[in-house]
């Protein structure tokens, strides 16, 4: 993984061929990472995780606002956000009248289905979550990494640099937490 840490200084620092050596060593995880959160969309989805990569990877290694990272948790970190950004902005478009707005899709069957009722989860996530990220950075951290990179607890722990049961006590605060925020129920 040293590679990894010295290609991310050099693509931080605006050059090209360490953004093309980048994307061969970390994109199967990026990939893999991507297909676990689409998995949760709704049926229907168009977006493949393979463009989903390509969108997010195109938002980190942009040589005209070059980024700095800290190595490889802090870069999947900031995949985990570009994904969650990409994601929250297609759900957002496809509420826009424009794009069916709050238009119902009828299926083949004729059954109804709501077209934008994942997008009104997500977003209501986003806000919850950038309400979090105020008030607590370090656990809408591991919600963005949880939620939208995929991670496995332990994994977001190691990469957050925490012990796993602070993960775990950050991880059930800040899920009852959002919970109370997307239902409405602000506590007080």
């Amino acid at each position: 993984m040293e590679d990894v840490t010295a290609i991310l200084e050099g693509a931080s620092r605006g050059d090209p061929s360490s953004a093309e050596q980048l994307l061969p060593l970390v994109y199967a995880e990026l990939r893999r990472l991507a297909a676990r959160r689409l998995a949760h969309e709704r049926p229907g989805q168009t977006l493949q995780p393979t463009a989903l990569v390509h969108e997010a990877y195109l938002r980190l290694v942009d040589v005209e606002r070059a980024q700095r990272w800290n190595g490889r948790g802090h870069f999947f970190a900031a995949a985990a956000e570009a994904m969650r950004r990409i994601l929250v902005e297609r759900a957002r478009r496809k509420r826009r009248l424009k794009h069916g707005g709050s238009a119902r899709r009828v299926d083949l069957d004729g059954v109804e289905v709501p077209a934008d009722l994942r997008s009104d989860d997500l977003l209501a996530l986003d806000d919850a979550l950038t309400q979090l990220a105020a008030e607590d950075p370090a656990k809408a951290r591991l919600v963005t990494l949880r939620y939208f990179a995929g991670l496995t607890l332990d994994d977001a722990a190691e990469l957050l640099g925490v012990s796993r049961a602070t993960a775990h006590r950050h991880w059930a605060y800040a899920r009852a937490w959002l919970y109370a925020r997307v239902r409405g129920d602000d506590g007080g």
